[in-house]
């Protein structure tokens, strides 16, 4: 492939680096380490281009590149030293000469590593990948836990007898079929059971969406959500401890309504009326259920969804740590188990876009509830939901991560965060702008957000965008 200017053109105009383009200004030299470690990691992120010469925040003026003198030395030592082969192209760009390196994709299967480390990017970071992402790439090719068989050689009447078949056409807004081999043909065509030479196989992902009872199938029951109720804000009471029965999409609905069911009441006060609202809206539950639900990670045993209510906040839990890193939940998504997400999209369960994590910070933005915070412990992703909270008791940590949360939204809406938005969002009035700018000066000294580069050189009117956009 040559690329042209009218290439390098396209690249600079991309709004923001992605998984494939990674620009660096690089005018005299570009550090050799620094290089080899960005070919792994665009290699283990898909394949991509490190282009040397252009400037890597916006508007990308090509700046020039005296890296690399000689290309096709470069390209020799590379390949003795990370393993694969980059190719290497100069381009003659009208303002300044341009080096790409077309960084090949890893073999499925396979990960790189340079030094010991096996790398990804993380915004402007070079991170070793986790062991939950190491242990997807080592397995592919082989069958997914989803398509291993949770019960063999069962009768047609079997699978009728432990599959909710009539939930599963409900859900699908589907008529019934008239006879039990219709039924049978659909499960079939959804990959949710398969004909065997003694009858029918259930397969896992068939039991953990459309189980009447998880415990029928051995390899299944202990995936079935957890609801855990405290007495307090510790751990130290529990008041019910209570494991799901049903399948994800058959039994959705109704741990829904039983999670709400126990969240505690606040009272607040519309106009001159007192009301009793929950703890944390309805929206949010349903969104973060149904990511836990579908982003966990089943090839971790002896673990499952858990739900933990506490008086003042909710944390909702799944086994695997994300794959997607954590600080970009709002604008990235990728499917950890694309045939589960696609079916209960096609439920009306959950949204396959990454539009569910959109709207539980809207959602909270809305109610000027705290933000959500999202965290990763050994071999777990945790969603904690806190409770109401005035922007006067909330500590800097809150507030900032906030902050955050609105710039990221404000970025994903094609909208820059201001001091006014920020206000709005905290439901503050003018008279606190100080306030509101020293919690975006903490954001920007944490390396969470930063100016936005295109805004007018004023105080009063900046804009604000997020660290990596």
């Amino acid at each position: 492939m040559v690329i042209t200017p009218e290439q390098i053109d396209i690249w600079r105009s991309v709004r923001s680096e992605t998984q494939n383009l990674e620009f660096k200004e690089a005018k005299t030299q570009y550090d050799y380490t620094k290089l080899c470690k960005y070919c792994v990691a665009l290699a283990n992120e898909g394949g991509g281009h490190l282009i040397l010469g252009i400037a890597d925040k916006l508007p990308r003026q090509v700046v020039g590149s005296n890296a690399v003198n000689d290309t096709v030395d470069m390209a020799s030592k590379l390949f003795q030293d990370i393993g694969f082969r980059v190719d290497i192209e100069e381009v003659n760009h009208p303002d300044g000469r341009v080096v790409v390196f077309s960084v090949p994709s890893r073999p499925r299967g396979t990960a790189y590593h340079f030094g010991g480390a096996y790398l990804m990017r993380s915004g402007q970071q070079l991170v070793p990948m986790t062991e939950d992402q190491l242990r997807k790439i080592f397995s592919e090719g082989q069958p997914s836990w989803l398509d291993e068989i949770a019960c063999k050689d069962v009768s047609a009447q079997e699978v009728i007898q432990t599959l909710d078949t009539q939930a599963f056409f409900d859900l699908l807004q589907n008529l019934y079929p008239t006879d039990q081999k219709g039924v049978l043909a659909r499960l079939q065509q959804e990959r949710l059971i398969e004909k065997s030479s003694a009858g029918f196989n259930i397969l896992n992902i068939g039991a953990v969406l459309l189980a009447k009872n998880l415990r029928s199938f051995p390899s299944v029951s202990r995936k079935a959500a957890r609801v855990i109720v405290y007495a307090g804000e510790s751990k130290l009471e529990t008041l019910s401890d209570l494991t799901g029965e049903k399948g994800y999409a058959v039994g959705f609905s109704g741990l829904v309504s039983y999670v709400l069911s126990k969240l505690p009441q606040n009272e607040v006060i519309e106009g001159a009326l007192r009301k009793e609202t929950k703890l944390v809206p309805e929206v949010v539950i349903r969104e973060l259920l149904a990511n836990a639900l579908i982003h966990q990670d089943f090839n971790l045993s002896g673990t499952s969804p858990v739900v933990e209510i506490f008086s003042n906040r909710v944390e909702i839990s799944n086994p695997g740590e994300p794959i997607v890193p954590v600080e970009r939940f709002i604008d990235g998504y990728q499917s950890r188990n694309e045939r589960l997400a696609d079916l209960m999209r096609r439920f009306g369960i959950c949204e396959e876009k990454s539009s569910g994590i959109d709207r539980v910070i809207e959602t909270a933005e809305f109610l000027q509830l705290p933000a959500p915070e999202f965290l990763v412990s050994h071999q777990r992703t945790i969603v904690v939901i806190h409770g109401p909270r005035a922007f006067r008791d909330m500590k800097g940590s809150d507030r900032v991560r906030a902050c955050y949360q609105h710039c990221v939204l404000q970025w994903v809406l094609r909208k820059q965060m201001t001091n006014q938005s920020l206000r709005d969002r905290f439901g503050v009035s003018e008279g606190s702008s100080n306030k509101i700018s020293q919690v975006i000066t903490a954001a920007i000294e944490q390396g969470l957000i930063k100016n936005d580069p295109n805004a007018p050189d004023s105080r009063r009117y900046a804009r604000y965008i997020p660290i990596w956009a």
